[in-house]
């Protein structure tokens, strides 16, 4: 059964080329299942004779083990990919998990910032310092673009044309898309690549080449998704905002500032590279929040309790 999970991994790292991250998570999933599977006095012995009874199990042991809800259906999202891919290449006969329903998901709105917090937030690094510099042009990117971390530490310096206002990026199954840079965000990549990242790169002192990374570590490698989400939070502990966010944070922020400015849907779910309109409709929700503020800020009747409304018409005879 373990070869059949290494086969898969390779599938999605090779094949699918999904992230560092969501490759960990899908195997880890299908690693849990297969334990859970050999736990069973008579269960299944390979991975075609496991049926949707074992998948239900499963997942009701999760929720008598009080895992959340949105990880047992990421669990059971695993399992009918790994299930695909085992009837794909003839290890399986059928996908059990398919006629298994996901649990019911509560919908969570994400975090965003308020206009004033992200330039509080932008103007916080120390540009002096190099590791400053190179946070202000990370930070600019992702709120400029509404990239994705995983997306921001796989752009190389010969992406980052000088002056240009775009840039390609490559996102979730290989899709690339048109991203724009603001000026802030082409300023503060410009500095970061003439004071910056030279003296960050000074510091790898035992690469052969240079690498072509644009965001460097301290240590003059490649940053990695997981350094990129510390220097956000980070960020944001030393703008002392209440609200903590994530690089994702600064994403929803970036869809849900060009709602409230106009911007058509559809142009923000090319700009995010969703595959799907309903994916982004989600920030169509916090816009409804806003106008509801506006609303309530603005309208006579919102502030004041039951009752007639107010004669509006005295004195006009």
């Amino acid at each position: 059964m373990r070869e059949q999970i290494e086969s898969f991994r390779r599938h999605l790292e090779v094949i699918r080329r999904l992230s560092t991250h969501t490759v960990r998570g899908y195997v880890a999933d299908v690693v849990q299942f297969a334990a859970f599977l050999e736990a069973l006095p008579d269960g299944p012995r390979n991975w075609d004779q496991a049926s949707h009874r074992e998948v239900r199990r499963f997942l009701a042991g999760l929720q008598a083990t009080r895992y959340a809800r949105r990880s047992a259906a990421r669990k059971l999202a695993a399992l009918r990919s790994f299930y695909r891919y085992l009837v794909g290449q003839g290890w399986a006969t059928a996908n059990p998990a398919v006629g298994v329903h996901s649990p019911r998901l509560e919908r969570r709105l994400p975090g965003v910032l308020r206009g004033d917090e992200v330039e509080h937030l932008l103007l916080t690094p120390d540009c002096a310092t190099p590791l400053g510099a190179r946070d202000a042009a990370l930070l600019e990117t992702l709120y400029s673009t509404g990239m994705r971390a995983g997306e921001l530490v796989s752009l190389r310096v010969a992406d980052v044309v000088d002056g240009a206002d775009t840039l390609r990026v490559l996102g979730k199954g290989s899709k690339e898309r048109l991203v724009f840079l603001g000026r802030a965000a082409r300023e503060a990549i410009a500095d970061y690549l003439a004071f910056a990242r030279p003296r960050l790169l000074a510091a790898n002192r035992r690469a052969r080449e240079a690498p072509d990374a644009l965001f460097l570590n301290k240590n003059g490698t490649p940053l990695s998704d997981r350094a990129v989400r510390l220097v956000v939070q980070r960020t944001v502990r030393q703008a002392c905002l209440t609200n903590q966010i994530s690089p994702h944070g600064l994403r929803h922020s970036f869809a849900t500032h060009l709602l409230a400015n106009g911007a058509d849907l559809r142009a923000v779910q090319e700009l995010l590279g969703h595959a799907s309109l309903s994916t982004t409709q989600i920030y169509t929700h916090l816009s409804r929040e806003q106008i509801q503020r506006v609303y309530e800020a603005a309208h006579p009747g919102a502030r004041r309790g039951g009752g007639a409304a107010p004669d509006t018409t005295r004195g006009r005879g």
